[in-house]
């Protein structure tokens, strides 16, 4: 028997593609994907886009999102993309969803998928979004710089770091080390306000499966015993193409561009290029109020 067709007219073609870059801060941070996606659909009702929905029986707007960091988990560079039926300017889209959303979803960039973007976009040159690592902040809570230090290369120095994650399918085994480009310690946390506090930034390539900062900082447990003294507050700072990503670090990777507007021989300031992780090859297949109350000072460097 044929399944009857839905009624009603056809829905209206897509006229623009939008990708909206925002941040997940403060007490968001803990909101789960499906809390996010659920906010972002009620702002954009409320600011009053033309949004674009799909044909059948249980029309839904097309939002997609791509990279979304784990629950817990701040950032500074959540991507959506999102489809209209009329075109609109970037900056009008940016105030009326930003004024919309809730306390803690803040949108900070829009610009349209189509015809690449400019050096500080994510973009190919076919209008794809590329989203291929991000670049993280880890506040370890109760952990001496000088452990972090021997820790990054303990971790480093390992040609793998198994570690195990519980999913919804049972126990799956993890390589948390093959998808590091980067991992250095922060060395302006060694001394003032934030001297309880050790502080890493790491660039991790993104793999299926994904590997998450709290693998690697398993992973740290494992080989070095590390252990902070609360939970880490972890922060996505940039996501994109390795090179943009690794620039905006001030990071260089080998076989792309080099940091932007650095040409210190020992890295930029306030990091440890000592414990620089050498590129692998690809494998296929915190709340603000939070940082400083664990760690004083902890926000100010940002």
């Amino acid at each position: 028997m044929q399944r009857p067709a839905p009624g009603g007219p056809p829905p209206a073609p897509v006229a623009q593609r939008l990708v909206i870059r925002y941040a997940k801060r403060g007490r968001m941070r803990f909101a789960s994907h499906r809390d996010i996606a659920r906010a972002v659909e009620r702002g954009v009702r409320k600011a009053g886009l033309p949004v674009a929905y799909s044909a059948g029986f249980s029309p839904h707007p097309k939002i997609s999102y791509s990279g979304g960091a784990s629950t817990g988990a701040a950032s500074e560079a959540e991507y959506l993309e999102i489809s209209l039926t009329g075109a609109c300017a970037a900056s009008d889209v940016r105030d009326g969803l930003d004024a919309a959303l809730p306390d803690g979803i803040d949108v900070i960039e829009v610009f349209e998928l189509a015809g690449g973007g400019s050096a500080s976009q994510p973009v190919a040159a076919d209008g794809a979004l590329r989203l291929e690592a991000s670049h993280w902040r880890v506040v370890l809570p109760g952990v001496q710089p000088g452990d972090a230090a021997r820790a990054v290369q303990l971790f480093l120095a390992a040609g793998s770091a198994p570690v195990d994650r519980l999913t919804s399918k049972g126990t799956r085994r993890l390589d948390a080390r093959a998808a590091v480009l980067a991992l250095e310690l922060d060395r302006r946390a060694s001394a003032g306000p934030e001297a309880g506090c050790a502080i890493l930034r790491m660039v991790v390539r993104h793999m299926t499966p994904a590997v998450r900062p709290d693998d690697i900082l398993a992973a740290l447990s494992h080989v070095a015993a590390l252990a902070p003294s609360s939970p880490p507050l972890v922060t996505r700072l940039a996501q994109g193409p390795v090179g943009m990503v690794a620039a905006a670090a001030g990071i260089s990777v080998p076989g792309t561009p080099g940091p932007v507007g650095s040409c210190r021989p020992d890295g930029p300031a306030g990091l440890t290029p000592a414990v620089a992780a050498t590129p692998r090859p690809p494998v296929q297949g915190a709340a603000q109020g939070q940082e400083k109350a664990t760690c004083p000072g902890a926000e100010a460097e940002r």
